[in-house]
């Protein structure tokens, strides 16, 4: 997994362990996916005002919820983050 210098190790977490990026750092995965905030909207399912919501995430005047921010970073090439590393190691040794 890859990681902008922008955006904290701690917000490329699972769930349980995650914490909420900041405005900037929603920013920069935007940019990342080459997304515009239509795009995000669209790709993200959140209706005909959803690049609204988008403005409020990078306003930081709501947070985002942690599905559309792990599907974002999984845009932005920053793999996909709700898979715990056990998991990741565990499918490893599974024969195929």
């Amino acid at each position: 997994m890859t990681n902008d210098a922008s955006i904290r190790l701690e917000c490329l977490k699972s769930a349980e362990s995650w914490a909420q990026p900041t405005g900037e750092e929603v920013r920069a995965v935007l940019h990342l996916a080459g997304f515009t905030g239509g795009k995000a909207a669209k790709v993200l399912g959140l209706g005909p005002k959803g690049d609204r919501t988008i403005r409020r995430w990078v306003g930081e005047d709501t947070p985002i919820p942690y599905p559309a921010w792990a599907l974002l970073c999984c845009y932005a090439g920053l793999g996909l983050i709700w898979k715990d590393a056990k998991e990741e190691v565990l499918a490893a040794k599974v024969p195929a």
